[in-house]
Order: structure tokens, then sequence, then C-alpha cells
């Protein structure tokens, strides 16, 4: 066949699928399929692109939140920690397996928004807003490695759509889902408050205000949220709310750097959201008239959308300049549920089928592309190398699980480092407890009793001062007797990483 036939067929094929995301009688089931795809994509690039090193220390952390964490942990509220914890559960603790679940979670927010732009969106252009909505970098490459802020983005999707539900008929079914889902969203980050506080300001100025707050859904939507969150709140309010100091501790600034933070938030959502802005300017081509539209609609329901879309944006640099805290453009990452609808609401913006077709091409084949370059990728980050010693924590751990058998026959329960504990924890045989060694009240699972109950390895990389100066204090307030240095390289398809120098320190166990 010719390269013209090729094309033919392919523009055939993408044509028929177009159409069966518009058909009534099988778009769901469709798209279902569409999003599976996209999800045994993103997850194998995953897997590939990142299989010359190891997960970040961001994901090793929620897996020891996941064995030690109860209620609350230091950093942040619960919730992403007993999810991967359930995950974990049912599936291998594997690299493959964590990424899937980070792009699992994606996909569940596209399908969401999907939902959602069905009730706002006709078929064509509800087809296009989520085919835009899959090339922003959030939904792909950011959500790969899971945090406490990729948690949100089914999250925020889940309280948005139930939310404008609940505005929209005030039934308190829909009121009831609309404060769990606000809880689940405040129990994954305390960030939350932004779409809380813009969804409350949405419905503030929205025409149907007074039916809405005359019915018992909002102040339903308010009980069930504060009874989910009770449990949490009596924990930080026995911990004295520590996640807050460290919120706080971790993000200082000067009422400068604070707003210099904010207007970088600002310029890096916009860029994230560049490629969809593009690509509807040139599919669309809308006029001033419809563009203004889009900004700022004549009608007063639509407005309520622009309002719950941009609002949590404007709260985000309110709390960056009253609290003078630094603001992460990272933190957007939940943000763009309603981004969908805001640009093609408007019935001055008009797709042809032909331009409608390409863009959901351009969302088929660029995830295609990205698989493709994977090993690309794994092979740039091998031969570069990897910060925070991310090729090496697969073979530190198994390092210091042969250094403790040798000392010892009774179980590895505690690890100790700075943040790289948070990398190693992933690969132990038997998923110890973490220890922070410069600061232990990031790990309160773990006592000076419990220490010295339980014995405890600690490894350092050795070009880490920092960590380096805090194992004389422990080996000699615990005795330690295991003291080794070993040096790890980590091979990928015959390509030899930077050789690195560890020290193993090992604390024996008090004999009961």
């Amino acid at each position: 066949m010719t390269t013209a036939g090729i094309v033919i067929v392919a523009r055939n094929r993408f044509e028929r699928l177009f159409d069966a995301l518009i058909d009534p009688t099988c778009r769901e089931r469709a798209m279902l399929l569409v999003l599976a795809g996209y999800l045994a994509t993103w997850s194998l690039y995953a897997a590939v692109a990142k299989s010359s090193q190891d997960i970040h220390t961001d994901m090793g952390e929620m897996v020891a939140w996941a064995h030690d964490a109860g209620l609350g942990t230091p950093k942040h509220p619960p919730l992403a920690a007993w999810l991967v914890r359930a995950w974990f559960a049912v599936l291998p603790r594997q690299d493959w397996a964590y990424y899937a679940f980070a792009v699992l979670l994606a996909t569940v927010a596209l399908w969401i928004a999907w939902r959602l732009a069905g009730r706002y969106l006709p078929p064509d252009k509800r087809v296009v807003g989520i085919a835009l909505l899959t090339l922003v970098p959030f939904y792909n490459f950011h959500a790969i490695k899971f945090n406490a802020n990729t948690v949100l983005t089914p999250l925020w999707a889940l309280t948005t759509w139930w939310f404008l539900r609940s505005l929209e008929t005030r039934r308190l079914g829909w009121g009831v889902l609309t404060g769990i889902a606000a809880a689940a969203a405040m129990l994954g980050k305390y960030w939350s408050v932004t779409l809380l506080a813009g969804l409350s300001l949405a419905a503030l100025r929205d025409p149907r205000r007074d039916a809405y707050f005359s019915s018992p859904a909002p102040y339903v939507t308010l009980a069930v949220g504060t009874i989910v969150l009770t449990p949490h709140i009596d924990w930080l309010i026995a911990h004295q709310f520590a996640p807050f100091d460290y919120a706080v501790q971790a993000h200082p600034a000067t009422f400068l750097s604070a707003a210099i933070s904010a207007i970088y938030f600002t310029v890096a959502a916009l860029c994230y959201i560049a490629g969809p802005l593009i690509l509807t300017l040139l599919a669309a081509r809308p006029g001033r008239a419809a563009i203004a539209d889009a900004l700022w609609p004549t009608d007063p329901e639509r407005q309520t959308l622009v309002v719950a879309f941009a609002a949590p944006f404007a709260f985000a640099i309110l709390i960056a300049l009253a609290l003078t805290v630094e603001i992460d453009s990272l933190w957007a990452v939940s943000m763009m549920t309603l981004l969908p609808v805001v640009l093609l609401s408007s019935p001055l913006v008009a797709f042809s089928r032909r331009a409608a077709t390409g863009v959901v091409t351009l969302a088929v084949v660029f995830p295609l592309l990205a698989l493709a370059s994977a090993p690309l990728s794994a092979i740039y980050d091998q031969r570069k190398g990897v910060p925070n010693y991310a090729g090496d924590y697969r073979l530190v751990a198994q390092a210091v699980e042969r250094t403790w058998r040798a000392n010892t026959d009774r179980p590895l329960r505690i690890v100790g480092s700075v943040n790289f504990v948070n990398g190693i924890v992933f690969y132990f045989a038997d998923q110890p407890a973490t220890y922070d060694i410069d600061t232990p009240a990031r790990t309160p699972w773990v006592s000076d009793d419990r220490i010295r109950r339980e014995g405890m390895a600690m490894v350092c990389p050795e070009p880490e001062p920092f960590c380096m100066r805090a194992l004389a204090p422990y080996a000699a307030r615990y005795h330690a007797v295991g003291d080794e240095h070993i040096v790890v390289s980590r091979r990928y398809l015959g390509i030899a990483g930077r050789p690195q120098r560890y020290e193993i320190v090992i604390i024996l166990p008090q004999q009961s």
C-alpha cells in the first residue's frame, strides 16, 4: 500500500472513531474503550521511560505513610496513603503497578470531565474538549509521579461535577455526594480549600442562588463533609495541627517572593494549557466576539462555570499573598476539569468536522509517539544520570538487607536516612518503617524505645554531608555494630551508571 493509501485508511479510521464518540447509542462505551487505551499506553510509557531509574521519593513516601500513618501524617492528610495501601493490597509492589495506579487516577479524572462536559457541550465539542484535555501534561507526564498533588485530579473533578449537579437540581442525593467528594478532596490535600472557596463563590453569584440556598442541598453538603472530616479534625487537634506547621515551614517567603511565586504560578498554568489554547485557535478560528464570550459569557449560568474554573486560581494567589508563602506551579495539576467547557461552550466557537477529527487524531497519535520515544528517554536518563540518587534505590535497599542479615537474624523493621529513605523503602522485602534521622518529627511512628527494641539500619549517600553528620550520634547513642561502605552502579541495557558510595550503619535490636 502506498503512503497516500495508508493516510486515507488512517483518516477513515479516525473519522469512524469520531463518529462513534458522538453517536448517542455507543459514545459512552466508545469513550471507555478510548480511555482504557489511554491508561494502557501511558502506563506502558511510564514503565519503559522510567525503567532506568527507580520510583520518585514522593511516591516512596506515600508507601511509607501507607504502612504507618493513620488518620493523618506530619505533612499531609492521609487519603493518598490510604489509596496506595489499598492498591498494593491487590497488586504486586512493583514499579509498573505503581505507575499504572498513578495513570489510572488521571484517566478517571478524564472520564469525569467527559461526563461533566456532556451537560454543557454538544457532542462534537464534548469529544474535542476531552481530546484537548489529554494534551495537558497534568494528565500524562506529570500524572505518572503520584503524590499529594496528583491524587487531587480525580477528587477535584468529582467535587466539581457533583457540586454543579447539586446547584442545578438541588436534590439531596447530589448534596450528599458533593459533601463526600469535598471531604475526600480535603483529605487528599488541604490545598483543596481553594477549590471549595471557588465553588462557593460560584454558587453565591449564580442566578439560581436563592433557590439553592433555600433548599437543603448546601446544608446537607456541609453536614456530610463535616461528618466525614471529623476523625481527621480530631487527629489534627490532638497533633497540634502539625501538617499546617509543615506547610508554612516548607514554603516560607517574603511578600515579594510570594508575589513572584503567584505570578509564576499563573504564567506556568497558562503554559501548561498552551497546547489546547493554540489548537482551539487554529481549529475553530474564533473571532474576537467568540473569545470574549468564552472569557466572560453573556449567559449567567455559563458565567458560573467560568467562575468555578477561575476562582481557585484567584484564591491560590490570595493565599500566597495573605500568608506570605510560595506556591508551586504544579499545584495547578488538579484545576483543569472545566477547561474544555470554558474553552468551547460559547455557541460562537465552532469546529468543522475535519478540524474536530484532526484534534482527535492528534490526541490519539500523541501518546503513541510518546510511547515510541520512551526507550530513548530511559537511555538518556541512564547516560546523563538522574537527581537524588534515583537510579540506586533498589540496589541500596538490597545492600542494606544483606548487611542487616549479616549482623542479625531478626527481621528488619526500621530503616533510617534523610529524604533518601523514601526512595529506598519501596524496595525492601519486609517493608520496614522509615525514620528521618535529620528531622525525626516527620516520622513520629518511630520512637527511641522502638529503635532500641527493634534495631535500625541507617544508610547515607556519602556525598551528602548533612546525612553523614547525622549518622555518628545515632551510632554512638545506640552502640551500632555494623559500619559498611558500599559502591553501587546501576546498569541499563549494558550502559553503566555513575558509581556512587554509601555508608550503612546497623543498630542491633536489644535482646528480649
